[in-house]
């Protein structure tokens, strides 16, 4: 077989069904029971396409516009009922709320409307609305049956040449020294090139079998249906259509019509796991014993907003299990460490996501590249610290948190610590405002002595506000320290360890003793990584990058390593910690703390050291994010509280300040600087991303060189850009939808090819309709004012201190990427489109005199 997939839910169909459709024949579904055995019988069956994460929304547009595709092909009704659907905010941090997804739907390609409740009660008469504020509108919302959905998937999967194999329990997987793997079932063994775990309840299970405890647990969830209720039969036949579907987020519950009533579900505060630790074998088309009690307080609050539901009577409760990962999105991709086993599970949204989970899939088995950004869903994401007792506690708080705003500057608390550095009880009693650093507290920000060390929590500029500022300010005028523990750390060496990097990064590797950055590609030409490498040995180097990519990269690393051993890769993490110093007096308190020539000739900018550092031994690197004069000191844990006192001790004389993260990143935005994950992602090149000093196309045929060779000679149709906006109280977040004067004749000249579900006009300035079927929606509203159209997107921004400058950065068409006119941008910012000028040169140290020393 060329692939086993495991699960026979709406998951496990889609990615059967994905896989055929993508010319895969020799395939199989292997299910313990009946087709939905799991959760998949008893969902809601709701489906919308609105998700925090824009790329896990694409995907979800893409799910909602494939159901009549499918029943096409498989001549099963899915029971398809589009009917749109509202969410309603009842405070005005919940209409901000709304508006930036709003905002976010113009470059999506999603036709979402902000209405006023009045507007909504219209479409839902079931309503009380003085208890609101304002509603968004969203017409790609609806229903549908869960099992004719689910079997349209399987049907759709055996026509292309699938089987599908049920009533037969999978005992144990193993794998022979060629990477073959065998699925041994009740009904025989079956050797397979692929294995994808589906198991969605029993996902942890089948990892189990391959050793792997994947970060997934299932909780109860109830909802209840009603009696016929004669408001919603009356509203039918005087109007024609059913009742939308509706979101409360104060009640934290949603509604659809059922029939003649109402379906109202809850995610109440008050949650509950199933099956925490091992799931039985045995559950199949089972439900839980309702438990009313816990949902009241929902219910409650509900039957005062929604006045015309209290008084009908319930028919039935549903209480059954479906499974969430920490943050509430899938599992999806390869297992680091293991040859061709793959995973989709953790798919709550089962039929928002499922059909995108299997395309995203698909893609990445057949053709090595998922062919969209699927960050937010990939398995990867999630390091050994989010263990089973760590996943109990998050995935409870996230599902208690369903329908809560995330604030951006919001830190959620549960698990917590999970890591912690030897200098963790230190920053707290420095007064650190700490956050979560993929699993590891860091410091975010010092609050005075005195004052509670605390974040009040807002879409707007915040408490941390002048004490962030306070951080830069000192760091850039005498010199500060930070903890810098959250980097990502390898040693990579061996004999071909200099081919083996040259061959991934598009840089060329340092000399001895210096230091490179370079992006990494896949071989689509497009950015999976950004490292500094320092060459520490004639065949050894150390590399640094992000942390929350560590297993993403190891993924990538392990695949490409030579098979004869003649490279080694170590993964360090909490292993290797490191505290950097920064700003202009950085220099001078190095050189108390050394007892060697650190001056500018001596220890060049890009330059790596082994050196003591307050008697401990270091590696020292001279660079920092800031973009200032400093340095990275690198130490093994034993080492961070010596080293860290030797630094505030010498630098006491010149002022030295702690500072955090977020006055990090403030600084690296009056540099210019990118970030991973936000700016430098998978959906774009790198001459997009503004980084064509670190290609060397010439060097050799590295990994991605021919994509990038060709972005190159035919120009990037999108570049990485560099804004100040004219904010007020509230700077971007990210993102915001970019706005550009130009004129409907221009715009045939930078149409985005791609990324978000980009509006397209022909050459007369009309909107093409319908023209990205990645988005599935049929119109789009609200992406053009007169001579103003959503031409991009912010991907991260803030306000930068020093510069005393409210910044963002994004990407828009190359064609505009360099003009610098005011007047001509403007970025929407909480539903306020703010005057936005592009900045080509950094507003701090454009000349890098500074960093070079």
């Amino acid at each position: 077989m060329k692939a086993v997939v495991i699960g026979g839910g709406v998951v496990g169909c889609s990615v059967l069904y994905h896989l055929a459709r993508a010319g895969w024949t020799d395939i199989m579904l292997i299910e313990r029971s009946e087709l939905t055995s799991g959760s998949s019988w008893h969902a809601a069956g709701g489906f919308h396409t609105l998700n925090g994460d824009p790329n896990v929304a694409k995907l979800q547009a893409y799910t909602v516009q494939l159901y009549k595709e499918l029943e096409e092909i498989s001549g099963q009704s899915c029971s398809l009922h589009l009917t749109g659907g509202v969410m309603l905010a009842d405070s005005p941090e919940r209409m901000d709320f709304l508006r930036l997804a709003h905002a976010k739907g113009r470059y999506l390609g999603m036709d979402t409307e902000l209405i006023t409740p009045s507007e909504a009660k219209k479409m839902f008469p079931l309503m009380d609305e003085k208890h609101f504020v304002g509603a968004m509108w969203d017409p790609v919302e609806g229903h549908l049956d869960p099992s004719g959905t689910t079997h349209a998937y399987a049907k759709a999967a055996k026509k292309l040449g699938a089987e599908i194999v049920l009533r037969n329990p999978v005992k144990e997987l193993t794998q022979d020294p060629d990477g073959t793997w065998n699925v041994v079932t009740e009904q025989g063994t079956v050797r397979a090139e692929h294995v994808v775990n589906c198991g969605g309840l029993w996902a942890r299970e089948v990892g189990r079998m391959v050793g792997v405890e994947l970060p997934v647990l299932a909780m109860e969830h109830m909802y209840l249906l009603t009696e016929p209720m004669p408001e919603v039969e009356a509203f039918n036949k005087e109007t024609g259509r059913e009742m939308i579907g509706v979101l409360d987020f104060k009640g934290e519950i949603y509604t659809r019509q059922e029939r003649n009533g109402i379906l109202l579900g809850t995610y109440e505060k008050a949650c509950k796991p199933w099956s925490p630790v091992n799931t039985p074998w045995d559950f199949g088309h089972e439900l839980l014993a309702p438990d009313l009690d816990r949902i009241a307080p929902s219910l409650e609050i509900g039957f005062q907003h929604f006045p015309g539901i209290a008084n009908a009577g319930i028919k039935q409760v549903i209480n059954g299990p479906f499974t969430f990962a920490p943050d509430g999105n899938p599992l999806v991709g390869p297992v680091q460490g293991l040859t061709n086993f793959w995973v989709a599970c953790g798919v709550m949204a089962g039929f928002s996501q499922g059909g995108g989970v299997g395309l995203a899939l698909s893609n990445w088995m057949v053709n090595g590249d998922p062919g969209f950004d699927v960050w937010g869903m990939d398995v990867a994401r999630w390091g050994e610290w989010a263990s089973l007792r760590y996943t109990n506690a998050k995935v409870r708080e996230n599902y208690s948190r369903r329908f809560s705003i995330r604030f951006p500057n919001e830190e959620l608390p549960a698990a917590r610590p999970a890591q912690t550095t030897p200098l963790y009880d230190t920053m707290v009693a420095n007064n650190a405002v700490m956050g979560d650093s993929w699993g590891l507290e860091t410091p975010l920000w010092f609050a005075p002595k005195g004052t509670e060390p605390k974040d009040i929590v807002s879409f707007h500029r915040s408490n941390d506000f002048e004490h962030i500022g306070n951080e830069v300010r000192a760091t850039r005028d005498r010199v500060g320290v930070t903890e810098i523990a959250n980097f990502a750390k390898y040693e990579v060496s061996g004999p071909a360890s200099e081919d083996f990097l040259n061959r991934l990064m598009t840089n060329r590797m340092p000399k001895n003793g210096r230091i490179v950055l370079t992006p990494m590609l896949n071989e689509f030409g497009r950015l999976i990584g950004d490292f500094t490498i320092a060459k520490t040995g004639d065949d050894t180097f150390m590399i640094w990058g992000s942390s929350a990519a560590q297993k993403y990269h190891m993924r990538w690393f392990e695949q490409h390593l030579p098979k004869d051993g003649s490279v080694r890769i170590h993964r360090f993490d909490q292993t290797l910690v490191g505290l950097s110093i920064a700003g202009p007096k950085s220099q001078a308190l190095l050189a108390k703390l050394v007892d060697e020539d650190v001056s500018s000739k001596a220890f060049r900018f890009m330059d790596f050291r082994e050196m003591a550092v307050g008697g401990a031994p270091c590696m020292v690197n001279r660079i920092t994010y800031t973009g200032d004069l400093g340095y990275e000191i690198w130490m093994a844990p034993a080492y961070q509280r010596l080293v860290y006192k030797a630094i505030k001790d010498a630098g006491e004389e010149f002022g030295i300040v702690d500072f955090g993260m977020r006055a990090l990143l403030s600084m690296r935005l009056e540099k210019n600087f990118p970030t991973w994950f936000r700016e430098l992602r998978p959906i774009y090149g790198p001459f997009e991303g503004s980084m064509e000093r670190f290609i060397k196309l010439e060097k050799n045929d590295f990994i991605g060189r021919e994509a990038a060779a060709r972005e190159h000679a035919e120009g990037p149709k999108l570049r990485r850009v560099s804004f100040y906006v004219d904010a007020q109280d509230a700077d971007v977040m990210g993102d915001e939808p970019i706005w550009a004067k130009v004129g409907a004749k221009d715009f045939g000249t930078i149409e985005k090819p791609h990324g978000y579900g980009a509006p397209r006009f022909d050459e007369t300035g009309k909107e093409v309709r319908g023209s990205d079927a990645a988005t599935g929606a049929s119109a789009v509203r609200g992406i053009v004012d007169g001579d103003w159209r959503v031409v991009g997107w912010v991907t991260s921004g803030g306000y930068a201190h020093y510069v005393e400058k409210s910044m963002a950065q994004g990407y828009v068409p190359a064609a505009l990427a360099e003009n610098e006119a005011e007047g001509l941008f403007e970025i929407e910012i909480l539903g306020h489109r703010r005057p936005a000028r592009i900045n080509v040169e950094p507003p701090f140290d454009p000349s890098g005199d500074k960093m070079r020393g």
